[in-house]
């Protein structure tokens, strides 16, 4: 049997249906020593998000996601979202397009939306050099789109060493500009249908074993799977189309400045196009408003395993005293590091390189900080260790 291809690694990984897999060790795979993490995030996001500026935050995470996977020339690529930033696991043959679409997508945010994003590009052989696995999982959440999950300590340990300043993508010359067709927020905030909106972050420390930081996951998400479709903030027939004035200016500088008049232009005539197909129960060729806004609801990443969970979950206040106390066991017996973050509402970052495939992908975080303001309290916890056996 031939051994499969380094440059196909995730697309012929194993999937897993059930989110509780994530706790499986089994489900996930280290990734090929010839790959490279790409990690980026927003300097100072929490006071970014303090001031507002949450919709940007997201917008300039998921241009991470969109600028490397659009200069790679391929969707099908592990990655996580994290609020103010990701990590893109790439191949070899995408090593250099990933730090020029770094390079360009540092320049944009902070050109057009002034923030300030860092970068780095770390080998794989690198951390595994220093002892630390990165394992990657394939969970499916359709037919036509599977999201990747990481073990091991590895997107922990790249990010760490981007935050001291090695591996640095520095920014491209002013002016520069990625490729970010696709990328875009035409969504109105999606408001708690049942109490709140939560971000949750937990992590497992140095000192912790791996199977009780194992039970502390499924424990939680047991907990969240109580609650209607399992905690997830987008209703099942879709979120509520809406075009801000905020979102409509962020996703018109995606363009370049002498073509954003038509881009804006553009953008206007297929929101409006969209409603109006909605409201009058319409499709137009292939595209169904009604069935698109119900894959929105099912392709969103409301959960994820990033070297520790991370969840934003609509759920009611019973349900969510029960998973803090969980979360407060686990962390007073030295097994986690949290932080949780509550609000109103859930934002949506949107992935669509066309409408008229079912694999778009949509980036959930809350709507008044989400998982940037969680991390911001796990960290006020103390230095935890990543844990970076085998088994997670």
């Amino acid at each position: 049997m031939n051994k499969p291809s380094s440059e196909t690694f995730f697309n012929t990984l194993p999937v897993f249906v059930d989110f509780a897999g994530v706790a499986d060790g089994r489900n996930y795979r280290p990734l090929p020593s010839d790959w490279a993490l790409a990690t980026a995030d927003i300097v100072d996001s929490t006071g970014a998000i303090e001031a507002g500026r949450y919709k940007a935050v997201n917008m300039a995470g998921a241009s991470v996601i969109s600028a490397i996977l659009n200069a790679v020339g391929s969707n099908d690529l592990p990655f996580v979202f994290g609020g103010d930033g990701a990590v893109v696991a790439v191949p070899l043959s995408g090593v250099e397009k990933a730090r020029s679409a770094l390079s360009a997508v540092q320049s944009w945010v902070g050109e057009e939306l002034q923030l300030t994003l860092r970068a780095a590009l770390v080998p794989v052989a690198d951390i595994a050099a220093a002892g630390v696995e990165a394992r990657v999982a394939r969970f499916q959440v359709t037919p036509d789109l599977s999201y990747a999950m990481f073990a091991g300590g590895g997107s922990s340990w790249a990010e760490a060493r981007m935050r001291e300043g090695l591996y640095a993508v520095p920014p491209a010359s002013p002016g520069a500009r990625p490729d970010l067709a696709g990328l875009s927020c035409r969504w109105n905030p999606i408001r708690s249908r049942h109490g709140s909106i939560v971000s949750i972050i937990a992590v497992p420390v140095g000192s912790a074993s791996v199977p009780a930081f194992q039970a502390m996951v499924l424990d939680i998400v047991a907990l969240a799977s109580g609650e209607e479709r399992e905690g997830h903030p987008v209703p099942p027939e879709g979120p509520e189309i809406g075009l801000s004035a905020v979102g409509l200016s962020v996703e018109t500088k995606t363009a370049p400045k002498d073509r954003r008049i038509r881009h804006r232009l553009f953008i206007l005539g297929q929101y409006f196009l969209t409603v109006g197909l909605f409201r009058l129960g319409l499709t137009l060729g292939r595209f169904d408003p009604k069935i698109y806004k119900q894959d929105i609801a099912r392709n969103a990443d409301f959960r994820k395993f990033d070297d520790g969970l991370k969840m934003t979950i609509d759920v009611d206040p019973d349900r969510l005293r029960q998973i803090e106390t969980r979360l407060e066991q686990a962390a007073d017996a030295g097994i986690c590091r949290f932080g949780l973050h509550r609000q109103d509402s859930a934002l949506m970052t949107c992935f669509v390189p066309t409408a008229m495939r079912r694999d778009h992908m949509h980036f959930i975080d809350g709507a008044a900080g989400g998982y940037a303001m969680a991390a911001s309290r796990l960290k006020k916890q103390g230095n935890g260790t990543t844990l970076t056996q085998a088994e997670m």
